[in-house]
């Protein structure tokens, strides 16, 4: 690992320097979630510009077309946050509809369907990558996002279980950009593979009694 970052810095190029951007704002992307902030949903705006082409230059197409995903999920995840506050206030008996939704767990109705659901997006981005790209790591690509789509619609609930998604998301990740040589990136998401732990231990104490 340190001779690729070193081999990484002697022949520094543009999506050299993306890859490095990216890890900035991940970092401060992941301190928002961590905290719960509605601030993350502008992150998830700027970062998939920059995640977006890294990925096509790296051939991750899967992963490209999910920075488009995110931007879409970025503002229903606002408005979610944000503009459901009546709703959530009567849902949840708040004191005060001006309180933002509140941190609450996976409903287990919503176990199966989802998890069928994800499974149908994995097999068709699969069937994608397999049949109109290029893709080396159909397999994992196809997966990461799949599971990345609904955990990312998990976050837009406030569930807190959608921490536990994204440490799968994470970790295969992590292996994933190692192998693909994206090293800044690969950190970022071994980075998030440990936070995701502590940030589920996090919410949890957030949850309204």
């Amino acid at each position: 690992m340190i001779e690729s970052i070193t081999q990484y810095f002697s022949d520094f190029t543009w999506v050299k320097a993306i890859d490095m951007a990216g890890l900035v704002l991940g970092l401060i992307y992941l301190y928002l979630e961590f905290k719960a902030s509605i601030w993350l949903w502008l992150v998830s705006v700027i970062m998939p510009i920059v995640h977006g082409y890294l990925y096509w230059e790296r051939g991750l197409y899967a992963d490209f077309g999910m920075e488009v995903y995110y931007v879409l999920a970025a503002i229903y995840g606002y408005a979610m946050w944000r503009w459901s506050r009546a709703r959530t206030a009567a849902t949840h008996n708040l004191a005060s509809p001006e309180q933002e939704r509140p941190i609450t767990r996976f409903p287990l109705r919503r176990v199966l369907p989802v998890a069928l659901i994800g499974l149908a997006l994995w097999a068709v981005i699969y069937w994608v990558l397999i049949t109109w790209t290029d893709s080396s790591v159909p397999l994992c690509d196809s997966f990461t996002t799949a599971l990345s789509m609904v955990a990312l619609w998990a976050l837009a609930q406030k569930y807190a279980e959608q921490w536990l998604l994204w440490l799968v998301v994470d970790a295969v990740c992590t292996v994933l950009y190692i192998y693909k040589q994206i090293p800044f990136t690969a950190c970022l998401y071994a980075f998030y593979t440990v936070m995701a732990v502590l940030g589920y231990r996090q919410w949890l104490k957030k949850i309204p009694t």
